[in-house]
């Protein structure tokens, strides 16, 4: 009798170790929280932009050509460079727009300076934010109508003679559709 009660024993902590498992431990999925929707949220997953290439002729008559990711549709321009920790010289992001307009760039929940260079429909370089301040709300402007920016390093723009004024090219960029 002691035996089977033992065995009994043994038995039933065994099924009770079992049934006090992770839910993953017994072939079940953990509990998935929501995805993230809100675009400007830190850990909010953007799919991969699509890649192209800005050409900009400097005051001395050089060509620089900045390797970009595109945000060509509204959330990809609503989050922007937000969250960003570095981004290296040569880099950067050209946001597309359906309209020419006056354009307005803030750097909320964005971690590092930023030169935001505005281009007009004709491809003409129409004004330069330099030097953007991070995780800031203030607008930022040159009160131009444009159709594109350009985000690059802070202080790109002053390091390599690029200024109002300046003709650019796109590379890569025609076949992208812009989503209004």
């Amino acid at each position: 009798m002691k035996l089977h009660s033992v065995k009994t024993g043994a038995l039933s902590a065994l099924l009770l170790l079992v049934a006090c498992q992770a839910p993953e431990a017994q072939g079940k999925p953990p509990a998935s929280r929501p995805p993230v929707t809100d675009v400007s949220a830190e850990d909010y997953v953007l799919p991969p932009l699509p890649r192209a290439w800005v050409r900009l002729k400097d005051a001395f008559g050089g060509v620089h050509r900045v390797e970009v990711e595109v945000a060509a549709t509204p959330e990809s321009r609503t989050r922007g460079m937000m969250w960003r920790k570095e981004l290296a010289a040569g880099k950067g992001m050209l946001f597309l727009f359906p309209e020419e307009e006056v354009q307005s760039f803030w750097m909320r929940n964005t971690l590092i300076p930023l030169d935001m260079l505005f281009i007009n429909s004709k491809m003409h370089l129409v004004g330069i934010s330099e030097r953007a301040v991070p995780r800031t709300l203030t607008p930022r402007s040159v009160g131009v109508p444009s159709q594109f920016v350009l985000e690059v390093p802070g202080g790109w723009c002053q390091s390599v003679g690029v200024v109002k004024g300046a003709t650019v090219e796109f590379e890569g960029v025609s076949s992208i559709p812009i989503v209004p």
